[in-house]
Order: C-alpha cells, then structure tokens, then sequence
C-alpha cells in the first residue's frame, strides 16, 4: 500500500481541482507519438504562434543548429537551420508574437557543469508553415540574439519563457535548490555586449509522493499562455503550474503553491509547451519517438 503521504497529496491536488480560481487540467486519453524523423532527444517544445496545429521542437547539445517541425499528432514536416549558430547545449525552446509578427526563441543555455562563462538567445522569425504535404526545408538566420550571463554565476538552465507583453525573457536554474528565477529584456538595449540574468526569486516544484524519480525536483521547461495568465513549470516527475494576476509579477505568481498535475509518467520529459488558446499542453520527452502527453484545460 502506497504510504500514508500519497493519499494526503492527492486529496490536497483534488482539493486544489475543486478551486475554480486555480487551473484545472486533466490528461487527454489516447496516445500520440513523435513519428520517425531527426528529433532524437527533444529538448525544447513550442507550440507555433501561427498555427497551433504544428509543433517546434530542438534536439539537445551537440546536435545540428536546426528547429523541426511536427504537427501536434508527431507526424515529421521538416526543419529549419539556424545560420550562424551552434548548438552547444541547445535546452528549450519558446514562441512569443510581438508588434504583429510571429517569433521563435531558441535557449542556447545548457550547462551541466555550471562553468559557462556565458549563454546565448536565439531569436528568429518564425519561418512559414508548410502547405499541403510538403515539408518545410529552409534557412533563416536570428533576427537578433541576446549573450548574457547570470549575476549570481554560471547555472544550468534548461527552462526558458517568454513574455513580450513586459518585454522580458525568464530563465529557471535547474540544479539549485531551490530553483532560481531569472530576468532578461526581450531586447537588448542600444548598449551592446554580454548581458546580467538578474535574480528575481525562486520556485518550488517539490514532487509531492515518495518517489524514485532521479532528480524528480529539477525545473526542465517552462511555458507561459499567450495572456500571460500561467506558466507551466515541467520536471521529471510531472507538471506544476503557477497561475498570475493582471498585477501580479512573476516573481510573485511563482512564490504561491503550484497546482501539480497527474504525473506525465514519460522517461526523461525535458519540455513543455501550451497551445495558443492556453487550453492544451503537452509534453515529450528524450529519446527516439517519444510519446507526446497532453492536458486538456477542464
């Protein structure tokens, strides 16, 4: 028999549920898997600002420059290169619409060793989506790109959102604990050279069972709505969410208790993206075809 604590989480995670203030989502029924393609060890979802039909994802360190594209079933549509860049430890991936066009942010911020001196931002255009069957084979090249450092010392970080209504880009750490916020501008300002992630706080994403997970407590992915009104914090264990006020800062959404989901139960999840109405996220995980597991918003 599970120990007495199990029933106790679940009945507080019910309990949270019955709230209609907080964020109710349940696992959509049914499996749908990454088809066979070159994503070999995602490591960043987004969900296409253009079409939420489609999917961008990223492979991990080490891998070519390139962005693919699947549609929300994992059925292969091709990818784009990333000119100029090299994937060091590419290890989330974000979209984001700002002044009508529609943009993608590749987290160029890995660093399992904590010794980067520092990290670098990615910000492209999304490229077009393809038509009919046809998969998308292009080029682009970042329409800017954001070098920074953080002002407490190097972090691993592999959880990267962005809001562009605050013209601000968040970063998690992920082997602090706990897991530390931080704060970048969308846009660099007119002054350029390395930039400071500035420390804004901290989050809790304690798994709540007894658990055998290894490092089941890790932030690795975040997303937040196109409202900006949730993030999405996904660890090995499951995903956490932090609900925010109209005049709310981040730093105070995710200093209030999460609202944690049923366990995703994927081998290694490494992302999270929401769709574009806020209503569906799904999850994938590293490894070859990985299954996409979904929420629907209740």
């Amino acid at each position: 028999m599970p120990p007495r604590h199990f029933f106790l989480a679940l009945g507080l995670l019910a309990t949270a549920h019955a709230d209609q203030n907080l964020p109710s989502f349940l696992p959509i029924k049914g499996t749908h898997r990454l088809q066979p393609s070159p994503i070999i060890e995602a490591s960043g979802l987004a969900i296409s600002s253009a079409d939420s039909g489609f999917m961008w994802l990223i492979n991990d360190s080490g891998g070519a420059p390139d962005i693919y594209l699947t549609n929300t079933a994992g059925a292969y549509r091709g990818k784009v290169t990333v000119q100029g860049t090299k994937n060091i430890d590419w290890e989330d991936l974000a979209s984001f619409s700002l002044a009508g066009q529609n943009y993608l942010l590749v987290a160029d911020t890995g660093d399992n060793a904590s010794q980067r001196d520092s990290c670098t931002l990615h910000i492209l255009r999304e490229p077009s989506l393809p038509v009919a069957r046809e998969n998308l084979d292009a080029t682009v090249l970042p329409a800017w790109q954001i070098q920074f450092r953080y002002e407490d010392g190097p972090r691993d970080c592999e959880a990267v959102a962005v809001d562009a209504k605050a013209g601000k880009i968040l970063l998690i750490s992920k082997r602090t604990q706990p897991p530390q916020i931080y704060e970048l501008p969308l846009r660099a300002p007119k002054k350029h050279g390395i930039q400071t992630a500035r420390n804004i706080g901290q989050v809790t994403v304690t798994c709540p069972v007894f658990s055998l997970i290894p490092f089941r407590d890790q932030p690795v992915g975040l997303s937040i709505t196109a409202d900006y009104s949730l993030a999405a914090v996904v660890t090995y264990y499951s995903i956490f969410l932090f609900p925010r006020q109209p005049t709310e800062s981040w730093a105070a959404a995710f200093s209030h208790p999460p609202v944690i989901l049923p366990p995703h139960s994927l081998g290694q999840a490494e992302s999270v993206a929401f769709s574009g109405d806020g209503k569906t996220l799904y999850t994938v995980a590293e490894g070859h075809e990985s299954p996409i597991k979904r929420y629907q918003k209740q």
